[in-house]
């Protein structure tokens, strides 16, 4: 028999709803998590079975949903016309001069000044050594945060900018899968970046995180539906990373550490604010194939959100009027999740909402990255994971979000 609860859609008034037993279609496609608990359960006791928390082969195939590429300025402008280098150069100079002073780079090791990280043979490589498959990849630099600030040209540079990023990708486009930026500004040349990155075989979209620290309106306003709209249609996942953004600015200047680490966590709680505004504001309630991952969001405090928001409509009468069903349920449709070493929260979603919304991580070359011995962690941090719930989380999750 299926269980009432009550929920109050669009329009306000409270209903109750029938929720009954999962198929076992919906069962596997949620990872095996049916509605009374799980189909895919570690053994209790203490001894391994084949499929219960097997060390890695080098055969598996193993992908990082966040690593990092450093582009360099002059490469993008050699794919730029002449005429706008000098625009090119104050916009990123004005750039530099608001975020360089602020940024502590103390604590990088040896991992962040490989050439790997600029230079896309040597990061093959150095994929090669770490056992990986493929790699989705995100540019240092930000250019949706400057390039619209150049006098003459932006589109122009912004092109130069991705046609950059994709002779990067050239070297191995199917092992370093490039995320292009999007800008935000002018909705008409987004749209038409976001059909040419299709066109040319892109598999990969990226958005700022915040839109008000530009100047623009939340993702849940109805200017973008426009931009959805394209980005559904192509099927490309859009993914917005995590960083240190300005709410943050004065707390920055007070934090007692040297590498600010009393605010690098509260960077990925922040992400509640973004992840809210395409749930509760109904952009997937309007465009419901969306596919939207957050990189390097944290994961444990995610199931307590999703449990609070959900809470708010069933028993303290929320209203959301932009949405007909619970929160939760377009988060497991349309949001995705990178993360990097977080056993206990991958049991904690897991138990929630199953493991096909998130994603494993190396952050080459970043100081958390787990490179060149990736394999060692993900055996440690998944020990007494059954070997078909890893599989999705280090690989198959990934492969499905960005058609590999």
């Amino acid at each position: 028999m299926g269980v009432a609860r009550r929920f109050r859609p669009r329009g306000g008034t409270a209903h109750a709803r029938t929720v009954g037993p999962r198929t076992r279609r919906q069962q596997h496609a949620r990872g095996g998590r049916s509605f009374r608990g799980h189909a895919l359960r570690p053994v209790a006791g203490g001894h391994r079975t084949p499929s219960m928390g097997c060390a890695m082969t080098m055969t598996e195939r193993l992908i990082s949903a966040d690593s990092h590429v450093a582009l360099r300025q002059e490469r993008v402008k050699e794919q730029l016309s002449s005429r706008f280098h000098d625009a090119y150069d104050v916009a990123v100079a004005q750039h530099q001069a608001k975020v360089g002073a602020a940024q502590n780079h103390s604590n990088l090791g040896d991992h962040w000044f490989r050439p790997g990280h600029w230079d896309a043979t040597a990061h093959l490589e150095d994929m090669d050594l770490d056992g990986l498959t493929a790699e989705v990849v995100y540019c240092e630099v930000s250019a949706f945060r400057y390039l619209y600030l150049m006098s003459e040209g932006g589109p122009e540079a912004t092109r130069a900018f991705n046609d950059t990023l994709r002779a990067y990708a050239s070297v191995n486009p199917t092992r370093l899968i490039v995320s292009y930026q999007i800008p935000i500004h002018d909705i008409e040349f987004a749209i038409s970046e976001v059909q040419r990155v299709a066109s040319f075989g892109g598999k990969s979209l990226q958005l700022p995180v915040f839109p008000v620290e530009l100047g623009q309106p939340d993702y849940c306003n109805a200017r973008y539906d426009p931009l959805w709209a394209a980005v559904q249609e192509t099927g490309l996942p859009i993914c917005c990373h995590t960083g240190m953004n300005a709410q943050f600015d004065d707390l920055a200047t007070r934090d007692p550490t040297p590498q600010r680490a009393l605010c690098v966590p509260l960077i990925a709680l922040s992400s509640a604010e973004a992840m809210g505004m395409w749930i509760l504001g109904g952009v997937f309630e309007r465009f419901p194939e969306l596919k939207v991952v957050f990189v390097e969001p944290g994961l444990g405090w995610v199931a307590w959100w999703l449990d609070s928001i959900d809470d708010m409509a069933q028993r303290q009468h929320y209203e959301y009027p932009a949405i007909s069903e619970l929160p939760s349920v377009y988060f497991q449709r349309n949001m995705f999740l990178t993360f990097m070493q977080e056993p206990r929260s991958v049991q904690l979603l897991r138990d929630r909402l199953g493991i096909t919304n998130i994603m494993w991580a190396s952050d080459y070359p970043h100081p958390p990255t787990t490179w060149p011995n990736s394999r060692e962690a993900i055996d440690k941090q998944f020990d007494g994971i059954v070997d078909a719930e890893r599989r999705l989380i280090v690989c198959d999750n990934a492969a499905r979000v960005w058609r590999l």
